[in-house]
């Protein structure tokens, strides 16, 4: 049994990077996995309203033994050299309570050009800002975070918490769950 929190698109915002942190200690999760895009914010991006990136760097490389983190489109190599934890990789594969997660930050791998992936089969990624849970293709499911700092399309600065293959999204600003999915 795992217990994770899972989130995406911080973009060097140092306000919701320190919420996402202590909203991740109250949780108790074991692990916090981020899906991308830690620093830059990106010229599609206004830039965050708390835009500190090394602040960012300092506070996430505290927390480096408990992150599983994945390249997201604004990240290069420069970050990794003020990083004291892996984020270049462009995918992990994840197992927990029998699922199968493909994690990944979704510029590459998609709904629309999806990894290969079997039925029961999990996509994790961010990218769109929006959350998202939705089954797709062949008896996969599709679960987005949304973005802890740049939310869009209405959505709520959010976040995702994994237990028992049960997701519970909640809202960055105070923790409320908004949406709750259970996998059998």
């Amino acid at each position: 049994m795992s217990k994770w929190m899972i989130a995406s698109d911080i973009h060097g915002d140092f306000e919701c990077a320190t919420r996402l942190v202590e909203r991740y200690r109250q949780s108790g999760a074991e692990k916090l996995i981020l899906l991308g895009d830690l620093l830059y914010h990106g010229p599609r991006n206004d830039l965050p309203a708390g835009y500190a990136p090394k602040k960012v760097i300092e506070l996430l490389n505290g927390l480096r033994d408990e992150l599983l983190c994945v390249r997201g489109n604004c990240d290069t190599e420069v970050d990794q050299m003020v990083l004291s934890f892996p984020i270049l990789a462009d995918y992990a594969f994840l197992s927990a309570d029998g699922l199968t997660f493909f994690v990944t930050h979704g510029h590459t791998h998609n709904t629309t050009n999806p990894p290969p992936l079997k039925k029961g089969d999990v996509l994790l990624h961010g990218h769109t800002h929006v959350p998202a849970a939705e089954p797709f293709g062949a008896g996969t499911l599709y679960l987005n975070p949304g973005s802890v700092s740049i939310p869009k399309e209405g959505s709520p600065k959010s976040y995702l918490l994994y237990e028992n293959r049960t997701f519970s999204f909640c809202r960055l600003e105070d923790g409320a769950v908004f949406r709750t999915l259970s996998v059998n």
